[in-house]
Parts: structure tokens; C-alpha cells; sequence
């Protein structure tokens, strides 16, 4: 659905009236499109603290053909505007290696172009040897969620904490964050769990020689899934109900892929999802838990159909699968699942409470499920969806939906691409080293942290 009011606020009489009022002006965001190059500009690199990263972010940056200026804030005052500012913060001991945080990013922050990138790295504050070690560490999640409030333009602030001897898995990560993929990913939280990431040889198609299986894959965010990894090289089969079979068959010879016409609330939804694949395709590799659905009513008149429908569909169901792909010898090989979450089970929403239950449910599913996948080379996310533009949203009433639409530092609302992206790279090998995770893709909502 078309933003009117982004798209008139970037219009040359929009652009006018917005500036003379004070209005918002929403961006027109960087979005990834194939054979671009990571960044349109070049990215400045500095460090805070006994920074350990700096060489490494330098080398892939390189490798990716993207130019490295200088550190120093003069320096960054004469060259060109850089188009990411990346700070390794790493080694940080107290609060007084603070000031070293400041006076890196405070000069190279102001020269950002639009749809900028700024990424900080940093180590968690769980292994911290000291409290004020722990204090500096967590400060940089405070920090960064507040730089990506104060940035314009379209520009993202995010942090991606690196644990001792995860090193080896950076590349992926830190080229999402850089990249269009992650235009509506904003103000987040990211942590490496493992030294298993890879970027693909192919970076057209990442996915090259696997199959993925997407569940609520008719329309909205779930088609859009399917497209994209179809897009990076995935083999996909598209799962919904049978009530929407053509819907189905349309998206399916639409990737080329093929079509299930399956309740995954059924007990054997899980079994039936690996028959189809090894069958029709000899291998299953990837499944997206995409499938969901909403019963809305205040708790207090909610009925018991209702709340049980809606957790028997969108926790219950996936609880079930999973165990029937953890025990199959088909889905051995680096497997890889993504869940669908929600901003809701994060801050809650009124009248969703069946809803909001369910999707932290799914949080914390994800996150225990992670160490089983681990044993086999795999990994298990969540990706929570903010303000999506979907048939859903377009009918909300008008004020409801522009308010809705606001409600977030860019201003706007995402695309079901913007949710794809997300999860076409936590299916990859390039994310290969973070696992039990959530992803806002919210475009920082300034509801829930």
C-alpha cells in the first residue's frame, strides 16, 4: 500500500510546505535491489577502548569494494560524506572509555549521508569481569537505540555484540547492517552466538541449492518471503490453508517452487511438510514459520475459542513441527528456521492478549530451541514485524493507520519485503553464527523497547 504522505512530503511542493510548517519528513528508504554495491559511499571505521575488530572490519569492507577513510574526525571533515560509520568498541573496561565512544562518533555521525548505516560493536555484558565493565557495555545499548532516534534521512543505527571467538562469523552480520536488506531494522540489538557464519561465494543467490519451505505463504508477508528466496536461489515449497489454494498455486508458479495445501495445526503437519519436500525436491533445508493468525477482544470478553485458536495456530503448531524436523534425518544439514514473532509480544497491544501471548511464546521457543539445532550445525531466529504495509493494515481506519504509521524513527511504515530481507539473510549461511535471537524489523517502534 503507497505511503500518500511520505510520498508527498518527498515531493517538491511537499518538501516545501513540511520544511515551513516542521512537519515530518519520511525518507524514501535504501532498499537492497540485486547487483547493487553495499554501500553507495564510503565508510568510515573507528575504534573505543582496546578495540579488537578494527583490522577485520577494514579487510571485509575492503573485500566488499567498499572505500575506508580515515579515523580521524578532521580527516572525516575533508573527504566525502561516508554513506556508514562503524565504531569497534570492543574492550571496553568502564565508564570512562565512554568518552572515547563520543568522540569518535559525534563528528562522524554529523557527516552521514541519507540513508546512512551506523553500526557499533561491542562485547555483551554478560562476560563482563567487573560492574563497571558491565556498565560500559551495556551503556552502548542505550547509546545506540538513542543515536538511531536522533538520525534522519532514512539513516539506521544498530549494535551487534561479538563474543570472544565469534570473530570468524562477522562478515554476514556486519553486511546485512550495512546493506539495503535491513532498511527497516532500526535502534536493534544483535549478538553472535557461534564462529559458523559464511558468505555465500554467490552473493546473487545465497541460497543457491537449498530448499525452503514457507508456511502462510499465500498472500501478504508470506508470499513476499517466498519471492525472496526463491530470488537468493532457495527452492521453495509455499504451505496454506486449502481455502486459499489459488492464492497458493499463483505464488508457487510465481518462484517456480511448488504448493502444500496444508492446516499446519494438524498433528502430522510436520511429517506431511517433510514428505513434500524430500519427495518433490530431495532435501529440506529451511522452514519459515510464517503461518499466523488473530482473534482481537479485550481479555475480559474473550471467550475461550478465541484464545485457544489463536495459540493452537501460531506457538502450538510450530512447537510441533520443530520436533518432528529435530527427530527427521532430512533435516540434518545446517538446518535453518525462522520464525515469525511480533512487535505485540514484545510491548503488548490492547485487545491482543491471545496474540501477544503467543508471539512471545514463539520468542521464547526460538530461543530454547536454539542449543538443540546447535548440535547440528543449525540455527533458529525470530523476526518481529513492526508497522507492515499489508491488506491488513490498509483497512484500518485512516487516523488509526497514520498514527500507526508514525509511531517509529523512520516515520513510516515497512514492506513485506523489509520482513523477507530479514529472514532470506537469518536463513543463510552468512548467518550461520547467530542463533535463539529476535529481530525488530520495526524500523525502531517507540513502543516496547
Amino acid at each position: 500500500m503507497s505511503d500518500w504522505y511520505r510520498d508527498f512530503a518527498n515531493s517538491g511542493v511537499g518538501t516545501t510546505i513540511t520544511r515551513q510548517l516542521g512537519l515530518p519528513r519520511p525518507a524514501v528508504l535504501r532498499r537492497y535491489e540485486p547487483g547493487q554495491p553495499l554501500l553507495p559511499g564510503p565508510a568510515v571505521v573507528g575504534s573505543a577502548g582496546a578495540g579488537r575488530l578494527g583490522n577485520r572490519l577494514t579487510a571485509l569492507l575492503r573485500d566488499a569494494g567498499v572505500a575506508v577513510q580515515s579515523l580521524g574526525a578532521a580527516d572525516v571533515e575533508d573527504g566525502e560524506r561516508p554513506a556508514a560509520v562503524l565504531l569497534d568498541a570492543t574492550g571496553l573496561t568502564g565508564p570512562g572509555d565512554l568518552a572515547g565512544v563520543h568522540a569518535f562518533l559525534a563528528p562522524a555521525v554529523k557527516r552521514l549521508r541519507r540513508s546512512g548505516r551506523v553500526l557499533v560493536l561491542g562485547d555483551p555484558p554478560t562476560g563482563a569481569e567487573s560492574p563497571a565493565q558491565a556498565a560500559a557495555r551495556q551503556a552502548l545499548d542505550g547509546l545506540v537505540r538513542s543515536v538511531a532516534k536522533e538520525l534522519r534521512d532514512g539513516s539506521t543505527a544498530n549494535l551487534l555484540l561479538v563474543p570472544a571467538r565469534t570473530e570468524e562469523s562477522l562478515a554476514g552480520p556486519v553486511r546485512f547492517f550495512l546493506s539495503g536488506r535491513s532498511a527497516y531494522v532500526d535502534g536493534q540489538q544483535v549478538t553472535l552466538s557461534g564462529a559458523a557464519g559464511d558468505v555465500a561465494q554467490d552473493e546473487l543467490r545465497p541460497l543457491a541449492g537449498t530448499v525452503a519451505v514457507v508456511t502462510g505463504a499465500a498472500r501478504g508477508i508470506g508470499a513476499a518471503i517466498a519471492r525472496t528466496l526463491h530470488r537468493d536461489g532457495a527452492v521453495v515449497v509455499v504451505v496454506d490453508l486449502p481455502s486459499a489454494g489459488d492464492h497458493l498455486a499463483e505464488v508457487a508458479n510465481g518462484v517456480r517452487g511448488t504448493a502444500l495445501q496444508l492446516d499446519i495445526s494438524r498433528e502430522d503437519a510436520g511429517q506431511r511438510i517433510i514428505d513434500h519436500a524430500v519427495q518433490r525436491h530431495g532435501r529440506l533445508d529451511i522452514v519459515v514459520h510464517n503461518a499466523g493468525i488473530t482473534r482481537d477482544k479485550l481479555l475480559v470478553n474473550m471467550d475461550p475459542a478465541r484464545w485457544e485458536s489463536v495459540i493452537g495456530v501460531n506457538i502450538a503448531a510450530q512447537l510441533r513441527i520443530n520436533e518432528t524436523l529435530l527427530a527427521s534425518e532430512h533435516f540434518r544439514t545446517t538446518p535453518r528456521i525462522v520464525s515469525v514473532a511480533s512487535t505485540s509480544g514484545i510491548a503488548g497491544n490492547r485487545g491482543q492478549t491471545n496474540y501477544a501471548a503467543s508471539k512471545g511464546g514463539v520468542m521464547g521457543m526460538v530461543r530454547a530451541t536454539a542449543p538443540l539445532l546447535g548440535a547440528h550445525g543449525g540455527s533458529i531466529n525470530a523476526v518481529a514485524p513492526g508497522f507492515i504495509e499489508t491488506e491488513m493494515t490498509a483497512r484500518m481506519p485512516f487516523a488509526t493507520r497514520e498514527v500507526a504509521r508514525r509511531l517509529n524513527s523512520l516515520q513510516q511504515g515497512g514492506q513485506p519485503t523489509d520482513v523477507a530481507e530479514a529472514i532470506a539473510f537469518l536463513a543463510s549461511d552468512a548467518a550461520g553464527g547467530i542463533s535463539g535471537e529476535v529481530l525488530r524489523v520495526c524500523g525502531q517502534n517507540l513502543v516496547g523497547a
